[in-house]
């Protein structure tokens, strides 16, 4: 095998205490819901932006 080849590594366990992974979720969570706001404004602009193109296309 060559020395600088990359070898397969496989995670059997992680040491974490709970509290840190409860806290580490929190944080998950709270930085997902600017992070769905984001989403939400662009896909409400894209949105309404489509809207207005298919109305003047077709002129319903």
């Amino acid at each position: 095998m060559n020395p600088e080849a990359p070898r397969p590594v496989i995670v059997v366990d992680i040491q974490m205490p709970f509290i840190s992974m409860v806290m580490l979720m929190v944080k998950w969570a709270l930085s997902a819901i600017p992070a769905l706001m984001i989403l939400f404004a662009i896909f409400t602009v894209l949105t309404s932006f489509l809207g207005g193109v298919t109305t003047t296309v077709f002129r319903w």
